[in-house]
């Protein structure tokens, strides 16, 4: 049986979209919606499609199974909600949204349609990230301690200035911790469970952006474990992002979402001592990298679909992060506080 995909969006990240949906066998994108005729018409001619620039017309599309957005992340609620009420499933790029308010509004309208609602991150499906998942589930790591998460990371100022959303508080919600961050803070709770405490500080150090550039953020766990998170766009020429997590049995460092240290007490047979690092550094890697990363989330929500069960991060899961964001934002509105999730 054929799945026929609607895309929302003419960005990049829709290009990844649609190579990552051609990729899976019996899935053939329908129709491509966006507000840039020349992009979405050149996406068509690559992968196929109808293109619209007026959503409701493409929304009436037939036949369509579900939509992908990846739109400004401040109109997913809006597009996932008319979405929904067409009776389409609806996958959307990280974050849900950009508060918590417009996450649950979309959150009901798939409840109230009986639609799978799901939200694209990808870092939970690649293997080390995974194998470290289960080791914590496992307890290979003990009674985890404290964690050191760092995105450290450099967009050039055309990055912002050639966009007309990218650091807006309208339709980015911020800056650095909402767009670049927010993957890490998602793997921070699916790690390492709940935030129930936050200190923070944010600035725009470099960027002409209403939003921040680096955020800075000390958090307390549920389980009573330690963490600090820093997001940056300003850290010239960009490094990979890096995540150290260390119980009372040992520790595991990831970088460039590959496993290159686990020390452990009692190491199992697939924990050594040293990791090889990534020999494949080169941007065309990463994107074949994220295509595929792309790929595997775009097969578990069709299988989700399928047999009627949760995503590997449904609407539920996705608005986690979004709310631990919020509350680091209000958190560095009174940096002397701390604030409680």
């Amino acid at each position: 049986m054929t799945i026929h995909i609607g895309l929302i969006g003419g960005g990049n990240i829709s290009e990844t979209h649609a190579r990552a949906a051609r990729a899976i066998p019996g899935v053939e994108i329908s129709a491509i919606h966006g507000t840039n005729a020349e992009k979405i018409a050149r996406l068509c001619r690559e992968h196929g499609g109808t293109a619209y620039q007026d959503l409701g017309a493409f929304l009436k599309h037939r036949p369509m199974d579900l939509v992908i957005i990846g739109s400004p992340s401040g109109l997913h609620a809006e597009q996932g909600i008319a979405a929904a009420r067409r009776g389409l499933h609806v996958l959307t790029e990280k974050p849900i949204e950009i508060n918590t308010a417009k996450a649950d509004a979309l959150i009901e309208a798939a409840r109230e349609a009986d639609v799978q609602l799901g939200v694209i991150f990808q870092d939970r499906m690649k293997p080390h990230i995974r194998q470290l998942k289960t080791w914590l589930e496992q307890g290979l790591l003990g009674r985890v301690l404290f964690v050191d998460a760092r995105v450290k990371w450099y967009r050039p100022p055309e990055y912002y200035a050639n966009s007309h959303w990218r650091g807006t508080i309208a339709l980015d919600g911020g800056g650095a911790l909402i767009n670049q961050g927010v993957h890490t803070v998602d793997l921070l709770l699916w790690l390492l469970g709940d935030v129930v405490r936050v200190q923070a500080r944010t600035a725009t150090l470099l960027h002409k952006i209403e939003a921040e550039d680096t955020a800075v953020a000390t958090l307390e766990f549920a389980s009573g474990a330690l963490g600090i998170f820093h997001a940056t766009t300003a850290a010239y020429p960009g490094y990979p992002r890096r995540v150290e997590i260390s119980g009372t049995e040992g520790t595991v460092i990831l970088e460039h979402d590959r496993i290159i240290a686990a020390d452990l007490r009692n190491a199992p047979a697939d924990a050594r001592e040293s990791y090889p690092p990534d020999e494949n550094k080169s941007s065309s890697s990463a994107a074949v990298s994220d295509i595929r990363g792309h790929q595997a989330v775009l097969e578990d929500f069709l299988a989700a679909i399928q047999n009627k069960r949760a995503c590997a991060s449904d609407g539920v899961e996705g608005r986690r992060s979004i709310a631990l964001v919020e509350s680091i934002y209000q958190a560095a509105k009174t940096p002397d506080r701390i604030f409680t999730v």
